[in-house]
This record gives C-alpha cells, structure tokens and sequence, in this order.
C-alpha cells in the first residue's frame, strides 16, 4: 500500500492528496481522452470557485443529472472543497421522480447532460438557481460547463471541513413509497476506503474499471475507493457487457466491480470466452444475490482474485466480505460460495429476531444489524425513517434475513421479500439458487402470490434459455427435486425480461403488484 495515504481525512482530501503525490500520472480515461491527476485537481479547483460564486457553501447540495462522464469527478470533489454535498441523480428516472429528487435534496445547482434537458424543460426546481450543461446545451440557453468553469482561476478555496460532515447523498430504489436521502459523511466514506484499499487489494498501479453507474454506491464509491489507492479510472458511459469485454485489454484493467447480473450477461457473451483477461487482478461482486452456477462460471472466466463485498448505501458500501481464498468450487470450501463472508474493519453484526428485537442463536433466521463507522449519518430529513433505521443506538437495521454460521454472514433475502406459507418462512433466494441450476433456465425471480388455503404460495417467474424449450410442469418438478416441498413454486409464468433496478436487484414489488390487486395489504 502506497504510504501517505492515511493523512486524508475527508473526500476533498483524496484529489488534492494525488495532484501532489503523482501529478503527472494519468488519473482518468474516458474514451480516447484522459487527465491527468493534476488536471482533474485543477477543474476541481475552478468547480469549487464557480459554485462559491453562485452562492454555494457549506452543507449546499449540488446535484448531478448524466451518464458515466468524467465532468463528474470535478464536480465531485469541487463541491468537496466548499463542504458541499454532492447529489448524484439516477438518470433512468421518470421526470417527475427526478423533480422529487433535487428539489428534496434543495439542490442550488445543477450538472445535466445534453440527453436529459428535455426531462428539465418537464419539471419545475424550487431551488436550482443555476443549471450547467455538460455537452452541446442546444436552445436551453443554459450555460456550457466548459464555458462555466473557463470564467474560474484553479485555486483551492480555504474551508473548514469536519470528519462528521456530509459529503455524499444517495437516494435509495425508492421501490415502495418515495427514495430517502442517504446522508454520508467524510468519516463515513474515508472508514470505507481505507478498509476497502487493502480488502480490495488496491494499489497505486491499478487500473480501475468504473461501469456502474455513478449515482449507485456501487459506481460512485468503487471509483473513489481506487483514486484513494492512486489507481488509474477507466470510466465506462454505462454498462455495455460488450464493452467491458473489450476495455479489459484494450485498457489492462486490473480490478472491476460487476453486479451479479452483469456478471450473467458476459457469460452470455459467446465472444467472452476468447476473450484476453490476463490483466484481471480482482473482481468485486455484491449488491444483489449471485447464483453457485454465475459464481462458478465468472471465476472460470475471468481466472482472477475475486471477493463479494455486502453492504448497503446505508453502510457506506461493503461491511462483509468473502475473501479470494474462500472460492472454492467444488473443493472443501465450496459451502461458502452461499455466503456473503464476514465482517470487516470496525464492523460488528447482529441476527435479530424482527419481532421481538432479541438476538437469534447460530444457523437461525433474523434480520441483519450493522454496527460500524461506516453508517450513515441519517435520512435527510426524514427523522421518522432514521429512527425507524437505528431502533438502538448505531445499531442499523439492514432489512436484510441472514443467519451467521461459523463467523459467516449467509444472506436469505430482503425481509419485506420473505414469503409466508402456510406458516412457513421461505426465502425467494433459497429457490432461485435452486432453480438457477436447470439448464433451460436463464434467469428466475421467486415472489409470493395470495393463497385462500395457504395465506400465500410461491410463483417463478421464469426467462427461459434460448433455443429451449420449457414448460412450467418442468420447472415445478425440478423444483421439488431439489427443495421441499412447501418451498417449491405452485405456478410458473413466463417473461422475455425481469424488472431490475440500476444495481441488479430484481423489482419484485413490480412483479407482485398484479397479483396483490384487491387486497388490502400486500401479504397474507
């Protein structure tokens, strides 16, 4: 590990600390274009002056509309420099979820892509006073961000920062009721990096694929979390498994994070496996379950170092990790593909009982509780739904059942996901693993559908493989091969394409909602 590092104290830090360190070494790469340390710290300095002058400071949220593009990371740690919070908006959102967004954040200024001014010309901002187009603004007669930071000298301003300040607000899914801002602090963000820099095995000649998008804790924090450690970014505009397959060698990428269903895609790829991997160091896998098979596979595939990171927006990220050396197929370790791994860092868990609130024993089902310098500072805004989040001090209630085995983390699923039969507790991910393993399967989502006799059954919603031919009798009976009987679906549908949200999670309050109309609540 590169030594120096451990003087960073807030995100602001992280940029300025390499434009000193290695100002020459290449910092960025986004296509054919790249900058240098130095020159990102220098459009940070000119972002930092320009959002002063539009009447920015400290503890302001700015907030940032577009793809993956490298305009980003100055605004990142521009808005840094002021003790600004920097607001990253999911781009894939309606209109009117977007006009949720920044004017509940009361935003002051906002960075938007040519692509989404139509999306602004739809939506009234309360609090935007200033809007800067990254590209070509058109008739918008907003002002271009080249334009915008050319009029600023690169001077670093002189603000007073506290470890405890906010520094990062991220909106959760928001797939029932309306997305909460996830307040993240400096000490919040610089707890993770310099745990994730050796976990991740980082350092300051990494080359750093960024494909997830930004305004997910999975893109956004993966992609600090290397310029922390002096690797070099290579940012991908969104996530294109054939891309990726070409930028690992075009590029010599070293260390990638790919969610689960990413990871599926590649597979799928007929070209990936002649593919050139040899540069892969590492990769990092989370945010949603995996299956044994996709496991497997990518690990074949790509013949590199790979851990699992859970973790939460909450959580500032990963707060569990399942190490290289616990990959394992079909060896003596093989168990523990199941597992999410174990704590990291200052973290501390509890498996609690979510109706009583007391701890379960070993091997038993509860919900996940998190202890660590890593979690939020709060829900902006929102002190009903923090204190609902921490029902005893810093302890956080993830919403995620899992049960500890041997130091282990094992996840089942959400809570809210958990269907109850006949008085049983079955755990979607339980029958999608199993399920995972026919060979005419190519993805599957288990949800709870209403039962007259049962309260509630399992249905499968299954994409077939292609060129297969299936039918749901077929799936049924595979399922009961490999499950119990009460676990096992009643009914099969079938779907081109399952609902996912930007980190890969499957939306199945979308894919419920049919079945549960007419009923008052939407569980038995």
């Amino acid at each position: 590990m590169t030594t120096g590092i451990e003087s960073m104290r807030t995100l602001a830090d992280i940029g300025s600390y390499w434009a000193q360190a290695a100002p020459d070494r290449v910092a960025l790469v986004a296509g054919d274009d790249q900058w240098t340390f130095a020159e990102v710290e220098s459009d940070s300095c000119r972002v930092a002056q320009g959002l002063a002058a539009a009447g920015v400071g400290a503890g302001d949220r700015i907030a940032f509309l577009d793809k993956n593009v490298p305009e980003y990371f100055p605004h990142l740690f521009g808005g840094a420099k002021l003790n600004a919070v920097s607001v990253a908006v999911n781009w894939r959102l309606a209109p009117p979820e977007m006009e949720f967004i920044i004017n509940n954040a009361e935003a002051k200024v906002l960075f938007v892509g040519p692509e989404f001014l139509d999306h602004i010309a739809k939506i009234e901002l309360t609090t935007v006073s200033l809007i800067i187009v990254i590209g070509d603004p058109g008739s918008s007669g907003h002002i271009t961000y080249a334009d915008w930071i050319a009029q600023y000298e690169p001077v670093a301003p002189e603000v007073e920062i506290a470890g405890g300040d906010t520094c990062y607000q991220l909106y959760t899914s928001g797939t029932t009721g309306l997305p909460k801002g996830v307040e993240i602090t400096n000490d919040n963000f610089l707890t993770t990096m310099s745990t994730g820099a050796s976990a991740w095995e980082f350092h300051d000649e990494a080359v750093n694929l960024v494909a997830m998008p930004l305004f997910h804790i999975a893109g956004s924090g993966w992609a600090v979390a290397g310029w922390y450690c002096g690797a070099q970014t290579v940012l991908a505009r969104e996530v294109n498994p054939m891309e990726i397959i070409d930028l690992i060698p075009a590029r010599g990428i070293t260390h990638a994070l790919l969610v689960p269903a990413v990871l599926q895609f590649i597979l799928a790829v007929p070209s990936s496996a002649e593919a050139d991997f040899s540069t892969m160091e590492a990769v990092v896998y989370g945010a949603s379950p995996i299956t044994e098979e996709v496991l497997a596979g990518s690990l074949a595939l790509f013949g590199c170092r790979f851990m699992q990171a859970y973790g939460l927006t909450e959580t500032t990220g990963g707060v569990v990790q399942l190490d290289p050396e616990d990959h394992d197929p079909g060896g003596e370790k093989g168990h523990l593909l199941r597992a999410a791994g174990k704590a990291w860092g200052d973290v501390e868990l509890r498996i609690v009982d979510a109706s009583s609130l007391e701890d379960v024993a070993d091997g038993e089902v509860g919900e996940v509780w998190v202890k660590s310098a890593q979690n939020m500072k709060g829900y902006w805004k929102n002190p009903e739904a923090t204190a609902a989040a921490f029902t005893e001090p810093d302890w956080f209630r993830t919403g995620d059942a899992g049960y500890m085995n041997d130091g282990y983390l094992f996840i089942h699923d959400r809570v809210k996901d958990m269907i109850v039969s006949g008085g049983e507790n079955i755990y979607p991910a339980e029958i999608e693993n199993a399920l995972m393993k026919h060979p005419s399967i190519a993805d599957i989502a288990a949800i709870g559908v209403p039962s007259e006799k049962w309260g509630e059954t399992v249905k499968a919603m299954v994409v077939a493989a292609p060129d297969t031919e299936l039918d749901a009798d077929e799936v049924i009976a595979f399922a009961r091969e490999n499950l119990a009987h009460y676990k096992c679906p009643t009914s099969v549908d079938f779907m081109e394409m399952l609902p996912r949200n930007p980190s890969g999670k499957i939306l199945k309050t979308e894919l419920r909602a049919p079945f549960w109309e007419g009923h008052e609540r939407l569980v038995n």
